[in-house]
């Protein structure tokens, strides 16, 4: 249970809030590379809106959305090699947000001092990340999903309308996989699809490393020399959870939009079984995460739409300071206090942790990950593609045939 004052100071995401700060240390990804085009993009990122654009020499940036001169919307401004131009009077503006042109002003107006709040932008991996904090900005961590060779990608996403935080939490309560997606979700769907995920947890551990909480887990007929218990997976300070299994590898990416809304992308890289080769991919699909059926109610035979379904029941900012926590929620516990210690840390004017300044530090970070926690093959990836979100992916019938996947959901 939290006080009032400590749940606001895990889930207030603006400008100047406890948790806005130490958000803002960090780069988030706010688009993926397949939605840029001719025009920028609006978006909104820890209760900032900002325009995000690819220029004509292929360089992003981003910045505020509205022209400093009469408030027009820049999000419909026409770029070119250096920034973008308000489609209202052609204001320009560079990438470090100054203005260097107004047509209408005498000498063009190249002086006058006119700027937008202006952040960097980056892309990695298929996707364009943004950084809103302090200068100087961090380096993007270069998490070895993002730079691996050889795999077929997809990018799935959805927009929930709740706080990041009771997200973080679930990623650290390794027994509502039993329960959530193993039982419930064999209720639900009326099938043993997911037994997989219905074998009881009889240990857990939460270990602190240097990027974060390494999760591991024993499950009831392994031995301690099990991938779950040696290796587990990793949540990746502060907003990423990294799962994955028998050639399935995913990040899940949880981006505060405001206090109420999460934007979540689920970047996924399939690595084919020997004696396959995955397709060299000219863009990463980009597909949206269906909730709902046609009646309006949540498609609860969705392992991932279960855990959409409980997080937003818990309502638009879970109230901690009614809950009632268990011995096995030492999970949660662990991971507030991270949390808390991390703000005070950028309170204290110091750099939380997975703040990476050095570029050597930055090369590839390889995340511990284990490879064999519910089996490997085609087994595995069939349970993922009759149960999980990737049922929805464009590239469903490539990672069918790579992995020869004898049927696949209808």
């Amino acid at each position: 249970m939290l006080s009032k004052e400590q749940n606001e100071r895990l889930t207030k995401v603006g400008p100047g809030e406890p948790m806005g700060e130490l958000m803002r240390r960090y780069w988030h990804p706010i688009a993926a590379v397949s939605e840029f085009g001719r025009f920028p993009i609006k978006r909104r990122v820890l209760s900032e809106d900002v325009i995000v654009y690819r220029d004509t020499s292929g360089r992003y940036g981003a910045m505020q959305p509205n022209c400093p001169h009469r408030g027009a919307s820049l999000e419909f401004g026409s770029l070119d090699e250096s920034g973008v131009r308000c489609p209202y009077h052609g204001w320009k503006f560079d990438r470090l947000g100054s203005c260097t042109e107004q047509p209408a002003e005498a000498g063009g107006g190249a002086k006058s001092g006119a700027k937008v709040r202006a952040y960097p932008a980056e892309e990695l991996g298929g996707l364009v990340w943004v950084y809103l904090g302090p200068a100087p900005a961090p380096l993007l961590p270069r998490y070895d999903i993002f730079l691996w060779e050889g795999c077929l990608r997809e990018i799935g996403h959805i927009t929930l309308p709740c706080n990041f935080m009771q997200i973080m939490e679930n990623s650290v309560d390794p027994h509502h996989l039993e329960w959530l997606h193993g039982k419930f979700g064999a209720y639900a769907r009326g099938d043993d699809a997911a037994a997989l995920f219905s074998k009881r947890t009889v240990k857990t551990a939460f270990d602190l490393f240097e990027y974060g909480i390494l999760k591991r887990r024993l499950l009831e007929g392994e031995t301690e020399d099990c991938d779950g218990w040696k290796i587990g997976h990793p949540l990746v300070f502060p907003n990423l959870l990294r799962v994955g299994s028998g050639g399935h590898n995913q990040i899940q990416i949880r981006v505060p939009v405001d206090d109420v809304t999460t934007h979540i992308f689920y970047y996924t890289a399939y690595q084919p079984p020997s004696g396959k080769n995955a397709r060299k991919q000219e863009n990463i699909p980009l597909y949206e995460i269906q909730t709902k059926n046609a009646n309006g109610d949540y498609m609860l035979d969705v392992t991932d739409v279960q855990d959409f379904a409980v997080w937003v029941s818990q309502g638009p900012i879970a109230d901690r300071t009614i809950e009632r926590l268990g011995k096995s929620d030492v999970g949660l516990s662990k991971l507030r206090a991270l949390y808390f210690s991390e703000l005070e840390k950028v309170e204290n004017g110091i750099d939380p942790i997975c703040v990476i300044r050095d570029p050597r530090r930055n090369e590839v970070i390889r995340l511990p990950q284990e490879m064999h926690a519910f089996g490997s093959g085609s087994g595995w990836i069939r349970a993922l593609m009759m149960t999980g979100q990737s049922r929805f992916s464009p590239l469903i019938g490539e990672i069918i045939e790579l992995f020869e996947v004898d049927s696949i959901p209808s």
